[in-house]
């Protein structure tokens, strides 16, 4: 082993490998500014710089990097980590992905020339556009393309449905970027006021600032609520504290009564501009109560797409009718429903049918799969992952607690628990915690689940009819059956054929938000915890009962 030492106080260790030293870099990640440590040097490859970025501001969008060169004074695309040194400073850009779904052709002449024209013009939204010239495609390269399945996808750049929400509101409210002169005049406004104290008092950009706050907001929700509206009029006097105001304890008490005016107004002026989710509410139409979310819902009465009209998307309902009768027609079946969202949400929310009816129109929103996927439209959460995910983080502390619980439920959920000795399989595991869960708040069993002794054939209709919502459920490991569970919605039974309590409780919640149905009292504490805790919807807004079991299953 030699040690090695040069005039450059470069230093080798261990057979003559260079040491590498630490470096710093200023990383800016959206409005803020972060410094990244990295003990063994700037990393030699850019995968393994995001894969540190990545790893130490917990990032789980795509992104790329950019760093700021010093001859121009900009950022540029980082090509190579070899342009860095330490004390550098680098921008992290997100990029969106969009999902486009590939089509199985089985017969190369079934590709009409119109459909290929169609694709001369394919863009996207917020993202550079591209185009294909259908005299460029080589037919016979395309016939030789094997696919799969019918649902490959691939993932390419930003894509936004037209009048459709995207993200739910976020648990930080960024201040989007102003117009140059407002930010011009908001940068000299700070200035001054770290200089002096001074606040910046001028009534247009106020209001244009108000003006932009309030279309950021309308992008999340449309009906913020006070304490929302308030998290941005906090983020706003963070980020530029020259607009405090002297007048108010918080120092941000106008913000919050301007914003809540400007959104009253930019309301009426969508309302007037026929906006569905605000038109159904007007005067002349006079509803027995204010038709708006109230479970968080997204996309709670979006537009009809630009290219559609009523008439077009009620053919293409009836094209659905067919089209569930197709085996493995999943595809075709989900990209109606998709584009049929908006019409069939205005017929839902507007009319408020029965159940029935809406089974015989729209047979398909009682499928599985499509309740998940209208849920995802609705809140653009998946209903699945993050019910179960959230369902099993809660398990162990939910489990402890059944145990410790006293009076008239601790022989219900003693007898429960019981069952986990003899089964600990993972829907069993589920199925015992939301059993125990109801009896744990109080609420009855029986409300929400009934079984059937009788496993041989359907349950009787006239049974059926006496349920408004119920779950019900045949065999079991004591009837020497599998477990069966289904739906039954005001006297109908919707869904068949589920495999668990926990999954038919996870898809009777999808149901309520598809068809937009009320929480039944007997079960409202069970479904707000289904809602808010296990699927983070609306969870800042909490009864006492579900407060005080959040906290302690938050407690160590």
């Amino acid at each position: 082993m030699y040690i090695f030492f040069s005039l450059t106080t470069k230093f080798f260790l261990f057979f003559g490998t260079e040491m590498s030293e630490s470096a710093t870099l200023r990383v800016l990640i959206k409005h803020n500014a972060h410094k990244l440590g990295l003990p063994s040097g700037i990393p030699k490859t850019i995968a393994a710089l995001e894969g540190a970025v990545k790893d130490e501001f917990h990032l789980s969008e795509p992104f790329a990097l950019h760093y700021m060169d010093a001859d121009f004074g900009d950022f540029f695309s980082l090509n190579s980590t070899a342009t860095l040194k330490d004390k550098d400073t680098i921008k992290v850009v997100f990029v969106e992905p969009v999902m486009i779904t590939l089509t199985a052709i089985d017969n190369i002449q079934d590709l009409s020339s119109p459909s290929l024209d169609a694709l001369s013009s394919v863009s996207t939204t917020n993202s550079p556009s591209f185009s294909v010239n259908s005299s460029d495609l080589n037919l016979s390269d395309i016939s030789s393309v094997h696919y799969a399945s019918s649902d490959d996808t691939l993932i390419l750049s930003p894509l936004k449905n037209q009048g459709m929400r995207t993200q739910q509101w976020p648990d930080h409210f960024d201040i989007p970027d102003f117009p140059y002169d407002t930010g011009l005049s908001l940068q000299t406004g700070n200035e001054e006021f770290l200089k002096s104290g001074v606040l910046l008092n001028n009534h247009s950009v106020r209001s244009q600032i108000s003006d932009i706050l309030v279309k950021k907001m309308f992008q999340h929700c449309a009906y913020p609520t006070s304490k929302q509206i308030c998290a941005v009029a906090q983020a706003l006097i963070e980020k530029y504290p020259c607009l405090r105001e002297p007048g108010s304890s918080s120092g941000y008490d106008g913000w919050l009564s301007r914003l809540k005016n400007k959104m009253a107004s930019y309301r009426k002026k969508l309302k007037q501009l026929g906006c569905p989710e605000l038109a159904i509410n007007s005067e002349y139409k006079k509803p027995a109560a204010v038709k708006k979310p109230h479970k968080a819902e997204l996309n709670y009465l979006p537009p009809l797409p630009a290219d559609e009209t009523k008439q077009t998307l009620e053919r293409m309902r009836v094209e659905l009718l067919l089209d569930i009768k197709i085996r493995d027609n999943h595809r075709d079946i989900s990209e109606k429903m998709a584009k049929t969202f908006a019409y069939r949400r205005q017929e839902i929310v507007e009319d408020s049918p029965l159940v029935q009816d809406i089974l015989e129109r729209w047979p398909a929103l009682f499928d599985v799969i499509q309740v998940k996927e209208e849920f995802k439209r609705l809140t653009a959460v998946d209903l699945e992952s993050r019910f179960c995910a959230s369902l099993d983080k809660y398990t162990d502390r939910l489990v402890t607690l059944y145990r410790s619980k006293g009076g008239n439920a601790a022989k219900t959920l003693h007898s429960l628990l019981l069952l986990l000795d003899q089964d600990a399989g993972v829907d069993t595991r589920r199925d015992v915690v939301i059993r125990g869960l109801m009896a744990y708040l109080s609420e009855n069993t029986e409300h929400l689940i009934t079984h059937y002794q009788d496993t041989c054939g359907e349950i009787h209709p006239d049974d059926l009819k006496r349920h408004t919502l119920m779950i019900v459920t045949k065999g079991g490991a004591a009837h020497g059956s599998p477990l069966e569970a289904g739906i039954v919605l005001e006297g109908v039974q919707v869904i068949s054929g589920l495999k668990s309590i926990s999954t038919a409780c996870m898809i009777l919640l999808g149901l309520m938000y598809a068809l937009n149905l009320s929480y039944p009292k007997p079960l409202r504490y069970t479904f707000e915890f289904f809602q808010k805790l296990l699927l983070e919807l609306d969870g800042g807004k909490l009864c006492p009962k579900i407060l005080s079991l959040k906290n302690k299953l938050l407690s160590s």
